[in-house]
């Protein structure tokens, strides 16, 4: 679809969406909605509305699934910044405009980029409780985040999810299905742990520590620290002594589990509250594990 198509899309949808609010129907879509789905038209027909090949002229040599992952390829090495419709092309030796007969432009490839990085969400095992599986899922999602860093600023700002990145949230709510929360608590949990994952991925990403990395970001930020703290320990003794006291242990890189354990253990002290206020709810039933 070429950018006539997508500003045709873009009008027929504003055009359904002025049409329901003079009809005074319920359930219409609200205006604010609207225009952000209107604006991203082009990206929501290729996540959501198949992605086959172009319905004119011969038999393609591409194909969208190797120009996302061509473009996939080049942000890995270089970040988004390296990725343009341009260089893309040179790297699958075809011309520049051959692409836009399966992508109208760098907007719908990010999109498209993000879905195909995230991959498959992961199938939790549930028999062992809650925590396990969401640990599972924090674990792979860190996994993904430290793979591709430019995943990151990619997912910034107002923008449509995919098939699979939507599936990851569907699998880190299906965790929590029998703890007793209700969806909003469910979001909001999903919400924070999914946080705090990206804070610290981000933290690494800024550091430059990739998924193959030798050290851990907080190994590199203790030989930092460890500089800037040289014959300034009077001044700062209780970041000092942390620091050695880390160092001691060998208790880097933790971070991660550290916090996670913490999410899980304020969520299960939440869901025992909420169990205590409904007699009817069997012993136990919130618990970590079976």
């Amino acid at each position: 679809m070429g950018e006539d198509g997508t500003s045709k899309k873009i009008q027929k949808s504003r055009k359904s969406r002025d049409g329901e609010e003079s009809s005074g129907r319920s359930g219409q879509i609200p205006e604010v909605a609207a225009d952000v789905f209107a604006e991203q038209a082009g990206s929501i027909e290729l996540l959501w509305g198949g992605r086959g090949r172009p319905s004119r002229g011969p038999k393609p040599a591409l194909s969208l699934d190797r120009i996302t992952r061509t473009a996939i390829a080049l942000a890995d090495a270089g970040g988004l910044a390296a990725v343009s419709m341009q260089r893309i092309a040179g790297e699958l030796d075809f011309t520049k405009m051959s692409l836009y007969r399966y992508v109208p432009g760098k907007t719908e490839l990010i999109a498209l980029m993000i879905d195909t990085a995230m991959g498959e969400p992961p199938a939790l095992r549930t028999d062992s409780g809650w925590r396990p599986a969401l640990r599972e899922w924090a674990d792979r999602l860190s996994a993904v985040l430290h793979r591709h860093p430019w995943l990151l600023p990619a997912m910034m700002g107002s923008r449509v999810m995919g098939p699979n990145e939507l599936g990851w949230v569907e699998s880190a709510l299906a965790a929590l299905a029998d703890t007793g929360l209700d969806g909003a608590e469910k979001l909001d949990a999903v919400v924070v742990i999914n946080g705090h994952i990206r804070t610290l991925a981000q933290v690494a990403a800024s550091m430059g520590v990739g998924s193959t990395r030798t050290k851990s970001p907080e190994q590199v930020m203790s030989a930092a620290l460890n500089e800037l703290l040289a014959g300034r320990s009077d001044r700062y003794p209780a970041l000092t002594a942390a620091v050695a006291s880390a160092a001691a242990d060998d208790s880097h890189d933790q971070a991660l589990e550290f916090g996670l354990e913490r999410i899980f253990d304020g969520l299960e002290s939440f869901m025992t509250r909420r169990a205590a206020q409904r007699p009817e709810a069997e012993p136990g039933s919130v618990s970590g594990t079976p």
